[in-house]
């Protein structure tokens, strides 16, 4: 934690996404292990974040929304 908020990283179970968009700021995937992984800023533990990627999966790129809750007791939302 620094600042109030935290740094996390989330990897997707696909490398289709490219990107992500959180508050405005755009957020460029890593591809790892045939993976997209992103690296985030999240200030709010526990809230549903909305969030919106960037596949490449279909015929043309497509933005999809999502939302997105961090939790620090090890279970998965």
């Amino acid at each position: 934690m620094h600042d109030g908020s935290y740094t996390i990283t989330m990897a997707w179970n696909s490398n289709t996404y490219d990107y992500l968009l959180l508050d405005g700021v755009r957020y460029n995937a890593v591809m790892k292990d045939g993976k997209s992984i992103f690296t985030i800023p999240i200030s709010d533990i526990g809230t549903a974040i909305p969030i919106i990627a960037d596949t490449v999966a279909m015929s043309m790129p497509h933005e999809i929304e999502y939302k997105m809750t961090v939790n620090l007791n090890g279970n998965r939302n």
